[in-house]
């Protein structure tokens, strides 16, 4: 899940990138940031409070010296305004609406075991049909599930497992109307 807040300076950015033509470059930039991210010690210090605003961001000047102007600009934004949080979460929300803007979609399918490419493959495309979009999967393998998927896309959870169809139906036995008795 994308914050709001994270969400809205994406979008902002997004946009100002695309609209100068650096949207390319830019995403570029944000893919380095989320390889400099996945380092949990770059992280741990990145997001301190304990650590001083100024020593935090001296620390990204060699990281941020290669990047577009945009890019640095946009960093140095998120510093100013106290929401250096948000380059926690900037690159699943960039890649999020790069993917949008190709009007495309990705997910999770959560099974019990792993599936075939070609499986992941039906699957996406009988899910693009229903979405209108492009759907891309990934398998995540829950051994707890008995039979059959979930598939998290587009935040919507459709359960395919057993459990999940028990569920459905215990849902709908408790909610049924039951005749009235006539005596």
């Amino acid at each position: 899940m994308i914050d709001p807040v994270t969400a809205r300076y994406t979008e902002a950015f997004f946009n100002l990138a695309k609209k100068n033509g650096v949207l390319d470059a830019v995403a570029r930039d944000v893919d380095g940031f989320a390889k400099e991210l996945a380092s949990p010690a770059v992280a741990a210090f990145l997001f301190d409070a304990r650590v001083a605003t100024a020593v935090r961001r001296s620390k990204l000047d060699p990281v941020l010296s290669g990047m577009q102007e945009m890019t640095r600009d946009f960093v140095s934004l998120l510093f100013d305004k106290n929401r250096s949080e948000v380059l926690r979460d900037l690159p699943a929300a960039f890649r999020r609406r790069m993917l949008e803007e190709e009007g495309a979609t990705e997910g999770v399918v959560e099974s019990e075991r792993a599936l075939d490419a070609a499986a992941l493959s039906e699957l996406a495309t009988s899910l693009g049909a229903k979405l209108g979009k492009r759907v891309q999967l990934t398998n995540k393998i829950t051994p707890g599930l008995v039979g059959g998927v979930r598939v998290i896309v587009d935040n919507k959870l459709i359960d395919y497992s057993v459990r999940g169809r028990l569920d459905g139906l215990r849902k709908r036995l408790e909610q049924a109307e039951l005749p009235s008795a006539s005596v």
